[in-house]
C-alpha cells in the first residue's frame, strides 16, 4: 500500500539521514519515478523534506525533525522474531514487514540505542544455509506458512523417494535446519507407516517431517482445523531430531584417525564425530587415535568413511572393513 511505503520513505531518511533517489528506490523496491513521488507527497502533508543538488546529493529531513509515527502492525510485530535471518524472512514471504518493522523500531528507539543496534546489524549476519550446498527451491513455503500460521488444511502432492502422493495435511509448524525447511505436520486420514522424511517406526497418525522442498502441489480450500492441545514445535523438533539420528546410525565403526583425520571428523560427521572424539584414547606416538563412530549401515557409511581417504583405517566390524576394501579395490582397478 503506498501509505505504509510513504511511511517507510520517511523512516529511511529519519534514521539515515541524506539518501539519494536510486538508494530510496532500492530499498523500497520501486522506480526512482516512483521515489519523486512519494517525495512530493511528503512534502504536500507538511513533512519538512529537503532536496540536496549536485553529485552528492539526495533527500534528507529538515535538521530536528522527527517523527513518533512509529506503530508497529502485526505481521511485524511477528517478523521481528526473524530479524537475524532476512533471507528465510523474505522466503516466508515477511521480507517488506521485517524491514518495516525495523525502521519503525530504530525511529522509536532513543538515538544512541538507534546507533547501538545499527552498529550491531553491521557486525553480526546469519547465514542459514551450510557451506557448498545450495538451499532447497521452495515455491510453495509462503502458502504453507500461511496455512500454519491460519490453522488451514493442505492438499498436497509431495514427492517421497519411493514416489509421490497425495496427503491432506494439518500444517503445525516450520523448521529452518541447515538452510532447509521442514513442516511438522498431522496427515488428515491414516496413511502409510514412515512415508515422510521422519523416523521410521512411528504410528499411524502420528505427527511427521515434510521436506518443503519435496511437495510439488499445495492447494488449501479453506477448511481450518483445531491444533492439539500443548503441542511444542521445539520440543518436537529435538525428539525428532534426536530419534532420526538413532534409527539412522545404528552401526559403530571402529576407526584409527590420523591427525588431520581427527581435525576433519567433526566437519564430516557432526555431533556423531564430536562425540567419538570426545570419548577417543589419548593419541599414540604419531598423533593417531582410535574411535568408536556412529554410522549409517550399507553403502552409506562406506561413501561416508572413504571421504576420510588415507588418513583413516577402518578397523571394525569386519563386513565393514570388507565392504570399504572391494570399495577401494574398484576404485583402483577403475584408475589403474
Amino acid at each position: 500500500m503506498r501509505a505504509d511505503r510513504l511511511l517507510s520513505l520517511l523512516l529511511l531518511l529519519q534514521n539515515r539521514g541524506r539518501m539519494t533517489a536510486p538508494e530510496l528506490a532500492a530499498e523500497l523496491e520501486v522506480s526512482v519515478r516512483t521515489v519523486y513521488r512519494d517525495v512530493e507527497a511528503l512534502g504536500a502533508s507538511g513533512i519538512p523534506v529537503h532536496a540536496d543538488r549536485g553529485p552528492a546529493g539526495g533527500f534528507r529531513l529538515v535538521d530536528g525533525y522527527r517523527t513518533r509515527l512509529t506503530g508497529l502492525t502485526d505481521v511485524q510485530a511477528g517478523s521481528l522474531f526473524l530479524a537475524g535471518a532476512p533471507g528465510p524472512a523474505r522466503d516466508l514471504g515477511l521480507g517488506a514487514d521485517l524491514t518495516a518493522a525495523q525502521l519503525k523500531l530504530q525511529a522509536a528507539l532513543p538515538a544512541e540505542l538507534a546507533d547501538r543496534a545499527r552498529r550491531i546489524q553491521q557486525r553480526f549476519h546469519l547465514d542459514a544455509p551450510a557451506w557448498f550446498r545450495d538451499a532447497d527451491p521452495v515455491p510453495h513455503l509462503a502458502q504453507i506458512a500461511e496455512a500454519v500460521w491460519e490453522q488451514r488444511i493442505l492438499n498436497t502432492h509431495y514427492r517421497r523417494w519411493r514416489g509421490a502422493v497425495h496427503r491432506r495435511l494439518w500444517p503445525l509448524g516450520l523448521v529452518l535446519k541447515g538452510g532447509i525447511w521442514y513442516l511438522a505436520a498431522r496427515a488428515a486420514e491414516e496413511v502409510e507407516p514412515a512415508e515422510a522424511d521422519s523416523a521410521p517406526g512411528q504410528a499411524e497418525g502420528a505427527l511427521r517431517t515434510y521436506r518443503v522442498g519435496r511437495f510439488l502441489a499445495v492447494e488449501a480450500p479453506g477448511e481450518r482445523f483445531e491444533r492439539p492441545d500443548g503441542f511444542d514445535l521445539a520440543a518436537y523438533w529435538e525428539e525428532s531430531a534426536r530419534r532420526l539420528e538413532a534409527a539412522t546410525r545404528r552401526q559403530t565403526a571402529v576407526v584409527r584417525l590420523s591427525p588431520r583425520a581427527r581435525r576433519l571428523l567433526p566437519m564430516m560427521f557432526g555431533a556423531a564425530g564430536v562425540r567419538a572424539l570426545a570419548t577417543a584414547a589419548p593419541p599414540d606416538a604419531e598423533g593417531r587415535v582410535v574411535v568408536e563412530l556412529a554410522v549409517e549401515s550399507g553403502s552409506v557409511a562406506v561413501g561416508d568413511l572413504l571421504r576420510l581417504g588415507v588418513d583413516a583405517e577402518v578397523l571394525g566390524p569386519p563386513e565393514l572393513r570388507r565392504a570399504l576394501a572391494v570399495a577401494v579395490a574398484e576404485l583402483a582397478e577403475r584408475y589403474r
